[in-house]
């Protein structure tokens, strides 16, 4: 059952392949934001997928984030989310990534809940 208050966290560790270089969002090799991003928003999506209802699953809608401090390789990548708005399909969750020395991201995400055969059907008559 979805309701305020779950939380998830995501870890990772700074590799080559999720530097702004490789990435292709900037061009040194410190932690991407588009990298950041993507284990947030997983936090979130992991955090309620298994509590929405049979034959749905939720989406990604909005992502507003700040990218407050670099992130070296090596850095452990701690990534959380928690679930604080529940308003009808739509899902709020204040979200923030931290690595070694402290806060590198903060911010909100929204998610929608779909059905899932529902929603492929309408992408596949795009």
């Amino acid at each position: 059952m979805l309701e305020t208050g779950i939380k998830c966290v995501k870890e990772e560790v700074v590799t080559e392949e999720v530097t702004a270089e490789v990435v292709g969002s900037g061009g040194l090799a410190v932690y991407a934001t588009p990298a950041m991003i993507r284990l947030i928003e997983h936090a979130a999506w992991e955090s309620v997928e298994g509590l929405v209802e049979d034959g749905c699953t939720t989406v990604g809608t909005l992502m507003n984030v700040k990218h407050v401090s670099a992130s070296p390789l090596g850095a452990k990548i701690k990534a959380e989310s928690e679930l604080v708005e529940i308003d009808g399909r739509r899902l709020v969750f204040n979200v923030a990534a931290y690595d070694d020395a402290g806060l590198i991201g903060e911010g909100v995400h929204e998610r929608f809940v779909v059905n899932t055969e529902k929603f492929m059907s309408k992408l596949a008559s795009k």
